[in-house]
């Protein structure tokens, strides 16, 4: 945590800079024990054959461009993927992070700290609660973003095994998805 106190405002993001395809951050989520787990960014949508292909190798994939999200500081959706029971998980344990956890996403010597507001359960091949989970505004389709947020999305497959739903898309993506969603909160400088 930054020893810096906080203002009303969210920190500025005309400064964050822009990210490209290949390009990569490391996200640590203390809460839950995930420490500095690799982030690769790529031209595309959250869960798409590209993301599944990062998200296998045990990495986050996160998605950018028209149908993805926006990167670390930038006003938008920062939207994260990865596996919860597969590839290492790195994002086993996502349903226990709460309201006020951060998320600390380093990149280009900069940490940006995330702090959790909210949660989404999605219905991944439902267009209109996919729209939830890939808006400027997590949870609000059609709203324009005016600061910083994050989305961390993870499968429900224990829950929709729970339930009796095993049906996988073609790339093996079960129906439902457990969302964080997080607004900006600090920016500093990574030591």
């Amino acid at each position: 945590m930054s020893s810096q106190p906080r203002s009303s405002e969210p920190p500025a993001s005309e400064s964050a800079p822009r990210v490209a395809a290949g390009d990569k951050a490391r996200i640590s989520i203390p809460a839950i024990g995930v420490r500095g787990v690799t982030t690769v960014f790529y031209w595309g949508s959250p869960d798409d054959a590209p993301g599944t292909r990062i998200q296998d190798t045990g990495r986050l994939a996160a998605s950018i461009g028209s149908a993805g999200g926006v990167g670390p500081g930038r006003v938008g959706n920062l939207i994260v993927t990865g596996h919860r029971t597969s590839a290492g998980a790195p994002l086993g344990r996502l349903p226990e992070l709460h309201n006020h956890d951060h998320v600390l996403v380093t990149f280009d010597d900069m940490v940006y700290d995330y702090e959790i507001t909210g949660s989404l359960w999605i219905t991944f091949h439902d267009p209109e609660s996919y729209a939830l989970q890939v808006a400027p505004v997590p949870g609000h389709p059609g709203r324009r973003a005016t600061r910083p947020m994050i989305t961390l999305s993870t499968c429900a497959t224990p829950e929709d095994r729970a339930a009796g739903r095993t049906e996988l898309d073609e790339l093996g993506n079960p129906p439902h998805r457990i969302d964080k969603i997080g607004v900006l909160v600090d920016v500093r400088p990574a030591r």
